[in-house]
């Protein structure tokens, strides 16, 4: 990481431990479609233009004036957007820390190098298998040269992720992905499978195995922290006491311009951008999510815990609580 990001990063941090009153994470949609069409998503389509680039830097502004910290770019297929590097551009210049996340299939040297210029800081893919299926095209095969090309250009941080729970057939596949990227020197994650509300899908006693081998040669804190404060009681079949801030602290921002508390509670509270207040975000902040006790979503959750010892939650009036 360069270390006008990381101050950067730390600044984001501190801000955000001093107010509470601002988004700490944005996933916001540049463009829904996608060059795959992996089974387990329901995050695609594969006729949706590109958003704008002026609706887009709109957007970007509403999030500056909200005081966000960090953007990720996402999808869809972010890389589907002509106007990619113009987008990160614009996060930077309101002082947002830019991230993205790809299935890493359009990347090119000429393709890093702009996204080095542009001054992207993070960048996520997920490996799914070894070689592409029914389930995932998004394979080891197909990936460990654009893995390679990211290890010898890239000047932002990178991040492999797993996914667990897809078949037990290919469990094993993700140790040979953890092993892969961490030969690289990138970061590396596990994801559980979700359903299409966020919820867990069992892992069986195979997948479990895996999860935990992964864990103990894991480069990262974050598996660490998500194994003891949330996945561990999740691959137990027990669920999680927490204060989900979807809606203030972490924000999905849909192709419509909508606000919703993630990609799999979509509809609620389903504001457009430009109209959401800090008002809002209070509200939000503390209210009760029914969804939240087996909630996956490792992301709202490294949020979230920045508040977790702050702010009881209730469940207020949805609109006027």
């Amino acid at each position: 990481m360069r270390r006008n990001d990381f101050v950067a990063s730390l600044k984001a941090f501190g801000y955000a431990m001093a107010s509470t009153d601002h988004p700490l994470l944005v996933h916001f949609v540049v463009i829904q479609r996608c060059n795959l069409s992996c089974a387990y998503c329901n995050e695609y389509d594969d006729i949706s233009p590109p958003i704008p680039l002026e609706v887009i830097k709109k957007r970007i502004r509403a999030l500056a004036n909200l005081k966000t910290a960090i953007i990720t770019c996402t999808g869809g297929e972010p890389l589907l957007h002509p106007d990619m590097e113009e987008i990160i551009k614009e996060i930077r210049n309101h002082n947002i820390i830019p991230f993205m996340i790809t299935n890493g299939y359009l990347l090119t040297k000429e393709r890093i190098q702009k996204l080095n210029e542009a001054g992207l800081q993070g960048l996520q893919i997920s490996i799914d298998n070894l070689e592409p299926d029914d389930v995932s095209y998004k394979s080891l095969k197909v990936l460990d040269r654009k893995l390679k090309l990211l290890a010898d250009y890239a000047k932002f941080e990178v991040n492999i992720s797993s996914v667990l729970g897809i078949s037990d057939e290919r469990t094993s596949d993700a140790i040979t992905v953890a092993e892969q990227a961490m030969s690289y020197n990138f970061k590396h994650s596990v994801s559980i499978l979700h359903d299409s509300n966020g919820i867990l899908k069992p892992l069986s006693p195979k997948q479990y195995d895996v999860y935990r081998t992964i864990g103990k040669r894991s480069n990262v804190f974050s598996h660490f922290f998500n194994y003891t404060l949330f996945q561990k009681k999740l691959i137990r079949g027990e669920t999680n006491n927490w204060k989900c801030r979807a809606g203030a602290r972490y924000l999905y921002i849909c192709e419509e311009g909508l606000v919703h508390w993630c990609s799999q509670q979509r509809g609620y509270p389903g504001i457009p951008l430009e109209e959401y207040t800090v008002k809002d975000i209070r509200r939000e902040y503390k209210t009760l999510k029914d969804c939240s006790p087996l909630c996956t979503l490792t992301c709202v959750h490294q949020i979230s815990f920045l508040d977790e010892w702050r702010s009881p939650q209730n469940r207020p009036d949805p609109i006027n609580g």
